[in-house]
């Protein structure tokens, strides 16, 4: 079948090079506008569009993918099936019916559960032991159409952000590959979200990522995790932002004040929290290179009762 892909950041990248290894027939990537980035500004393209471009197919990068003028590009296209994978724009009800199977979206949770930009990094933060991909025939609402296919992926406990997207990016494209033969034969059967049971992934934002102190260990231990590659997790350091990439849970009996440095090991920084320790083991001052606390301890003294925060 023709098939128009949608998608931009890295997580739709799999998708396409699946759909384009599997032989399907893709007749143009629909993905948002080149942006400016780094310090010359120079204009970079979309990770979905560098992919498109190495296969040969054409790419459309519309400001707005409702306005009449888009609409119509996407019509000229003649495709059965739009894919939608991290996008980035809303599509309209006139958008979703143009294709004979209309559009599907590559959601990276196990719906009803975290419908909303972030669900990778929200099932790290809440201490989810598993997550997973649903393919889902989308309508108007945000993540709320029809399931039509699921995968699990357990959530181990060192994963990251950054890991755990690159894992949900590889089971949903194999699962996609697995469902458009179906969606093609017409052999599902659409289940309904039930809405009772949602919960929405806000997005995340850098000062998401700043360590409150007061917090138990554990929650800030997976709030490392969970912001890793971005925005990370941070405090601040004499007068300097400390990004911290790694880290452990130590329980403890004793109480000292929350942000106190209660020990330093060879290879680790000992921090109080609401409850037990938090064990830096990676860590990142800013203007410095990310480095194993050893290594940052042959530059820096780090004494018990000095404060992070």
């Amino acid at each position: 079948m023709k098939i128009v892909f949608m998608g931009t950041p890295d997580f739709a990248v799999g998708a396409l090079e699946a759909l384009v290894e599997a032989g399907h027939e893709v007749v143009a990537v629909v993905t948002q506008p080149d942006k400016p980035k780094g310090r010359g500004k120079e204009m970079q393209q979309t990770p979905v569009k560098a992919c498109a471009l190495k296969h040969n197919i054409g790419v459309f990068q519309p400001v707005k993918i409702k306005t009449p003028e888009a609409v119509e590009v996407l019509k000229g296209y003649g495709a059965d099936l739009f894919v939608v994978a991290a996008f980035g724009q809303i599509l309209s009800k006139e958008i979703l019916d143009m294709p004979k199977f209309g559009c599907v979206n590559i959601h990276a949770s196990l719906l009803p559960k975290y419908r909303g930009a972030a669900p990778i990094q929200w099932a790290i933060l809440d201490g989810e032991k598993e997550t997973g991909v649903t393919i889902m025939q989308m309508n108007e609402g945000l993540d709320t159409g029809d399931m039509l296919t699921k995968v699990i992926v357990p959530i181990e406990d060192t994963d990251t952000g950054e890991s755990l997207f690159d894992k949900l990016a590889e089971a949903g494209a194999k699962l996609l590959i697995e469902t458009i033969p179906q969606i093609e034969a017409g052999s599902l059967n659409p289940e309904p979200q039930d809405d009772s049971l949602s919960t929405y992934a806000k997005m995340i934002k850098k000062e998401m990522g700043l360590i409150d102190w007061k917090r138990e260990a554990l929650v800030l231990e997976r709030l490392v995790r969970g912001m890793n590659s971005w925005p990370s997790a941070y405090t601040h350091f004499q007068g300097k932002t400390l990004k911290v990439w790694e880290a452990e849970v130590e329980t403890c009996e004793a109480q000292a004040v929350p942000g106190s440095v209660v020990e330093v090991t060879k290879n680790s920084i000992k921090v109080q929290t609401g409850k037990d320790l938090l064990v830096l083991k990676q860590i990142q001052l800013e203007g410095k290179k990310r480095m194993d606390v050893a290594a940052f301890l042959l530059g820096y003294k780090v004494e018990t009762g000095m404060m992070l925060g």
